[in-house]
């Protein structure tokens, strides 16, 4: 499946690898950049930008998991991979890759 863009926003699928996309890369600004500037540089302003931005890509996340995993009749264990994908770096790029196409 191609990552046009108006494909990206006409399916459900198309919709949850873009949200998906974005929620991958929240968490890795959010784990290399926003909690270093927190700790190590004493600013904690970019966490709470940037964790409240991931916080609503990865509710966002899990309500097309769900939704994509009903429409398209996945296995629990599909949806469960898809869902805990979401918790790891780089697991939403692999779940693209891996369970989405």
């Amino acid at each position: 499946m191609s990552l046009t863009p108006a494909h990206l926003f006409l399916t459900s699928l198309g919709r949850l690898r873009l949200i998906g996309f974005l929620e991958g890369v929240s968490l890795l600004v959010l784990l290399g950049i926003a909690m270093p500037l927190k700790y190590l540089a004493g600013q904690p302003t970019a966490v709470r930008y940037v964790g409240m931005a991931h916080g609503v890509l990865f509710v966002l996340y899990v309500l097309l998991v769900v939704q994509v995993a009903i429409q398209y009749r996945w296995s629990l264990g599909k949806t469960a991979l898809a869902l805990v994908a979401s918790v790891f770096p780089f697991g939403t790029f692999w779940a693209d890759r891996r369970l989405f196409h």
